[in-house]
């Protein structure tokens, strides 16, 4: 399956943002030998392949956490 197909199956309606890099020199440079690529946050979380439950669990919300007991 296509790294964009598993994005729109793991996060359905919510919004992602898609960039097309073409023609961009800068992202072009840093990310063409990558493609495709998946950040999350800002941090390239893939590259090449995404595996559906791997994108689940990188997107899982992170507890905070616990408060230490004094």
């Amino acid at each position: 399956m296509r790294a964009l197909e598993v994005v729109r199956e793991v996060l359905g309606d919510e919004s992602f943002e898609l960039v097309d890099i073409g023609g961009v020199d800068e992202l072009e440079a840093r990310y063409r030998e990558l493609l495709p690529v998946v950040e999350i946050d800002g941090v390239i979380a893939f590259t090449y392949f995404v595996q559906p439950d791997s994108l689940r669990e990188r997107l899982r919300p992170v507890p905070p956490a616990a408060a230490e007991e004094p």
